[in-house]
């Protein structure tokens, strides 16, 4: 098993570090900063892999489909953040995008590392969820040997899901398991083997663009607007009205207008403002395009 560890890069330790704790706290901070400034360049390294992955993950979803994230240790909360916050930024049912997390809920505040292990924990977890065909399951792994993020891997291809693997080696094991893989070899961490830092950003900054990315294909957003807020706050109400401003070229007071009448959704809103249409009529465009804001707003 060390043997196993020890080629990982994720794993190793950085030549010169020997005397790390015994610099001065800016001399830290600045080398800490320069070596997480490398995670952006290994992530664009594979954006033809995560393109991929886009376009694969939003044609499922477009016909009924699940994105499923399963993970465990720092991934699986990570990838659970990610989930988490699609429902309320782009106004998707929450079970749309989800989190299989080693451990459960649990394991956000009381991590029990263990449950990485256990291969039929990850199998039980995706059958309660009734994977089918139609999903597709992302399994992320810093290793990419994780055995709860391969038994996900394996079982999402058995029932035919589409399956992506996300890990931060490069010929990662996991890789072998699905059908697209995303490697993001960011080399030995700044405290050897402490995959939070930036094996845990690649990860973020991965799921963030994959997550964002299938909305923007699935009409989600207008633009750069994530048209499909849910203005339930204070804060939110006042970034939906700034949306139809700018979106729709209208005033402060003819947004809070048309929310009103829309009911607080900025969609149709901005679909009423836009094609100059009433509430019910934006309403149907919007059931009629599937959602996409700009069809909507063309009648197609």
């Amino acid at each position: 098993m060390t043997d196993d560890l020890t080629r990982l890069q994720t794993e190793r330790d950085r030549p010169g570090f020997e005397d790390l704790d015994m610099r001065p706290t800016l001399a830290l901070v600045e080398l800490m900063n320069d070596d997480d400034a490398t995670v952006a360049s290994a992530v664009r390294s594979v954006s033809k892999e995560i393109a991929t992955a886009v376009d694969a993950v939003a044609s499922r979803l477009a016909h009924g489909g699940r994105l499923i994230y399963i993970g465990a240790g720092t991934a699986g909360r990570v990838a659970a953040l990610d989930a988490v916050e699609c429902a309320p930024t782009f106004g998707v049912p929450r079970e749309m995008v989800t989190a299989v997390v080693a451990g459960g809920v649990d394991a956000f505040t009381n991590p029990s590392e263990g449950d990485e292990d256990d291969p039929d924990a990850a199998v039980a977890a995706l059958t309660a969820l009734g994977v089918t065909a139609a999903d597709a399951v992302v399994s992320i792994s810093a290793s990419g040997r994780t055995p709860y993020a391969l038994a996900g891997a394996r079982y999402a291809r058995s029932v035919g899901a589409l399956a992506v693997g996300i890990a931060c080696n490069s010929g990662a094991e996991l890789s072998a398991e699905v059908d697209i893989a995303i490697e993001t070899p960011v080399g030995p961490e700044f405290i050897a083997g402490s995959t939070r830092l930036k094996s845990g950003t690649a990860q973020k900054l991965v799921c963030n663009t994959l997550s964002t990315l299938v909305m923007v294909r699935l009409g989600r957003t207008y633009g750069g607007w994530m048209v499909g807020v849910q203005a339930n706050n204070d804060k939110l109400r006042a970034r939906a009205r700034r949306i139809l401003v700018e979106a729709g070229g209208i005033s402060d007071a003819e947004a809070a207008r048309l929310l009103a009448e829309a009911g607080g959704d900025t969609r149709i809103a901005l679909v009423m403002s836009l094609a100059g249409v009433s509430a019910t009529d934006a309403v149907v465009r919007l059931e009629a395009a599937g959602g996409r804001v700009r069809d909507a707003v063309r009648g197609v």
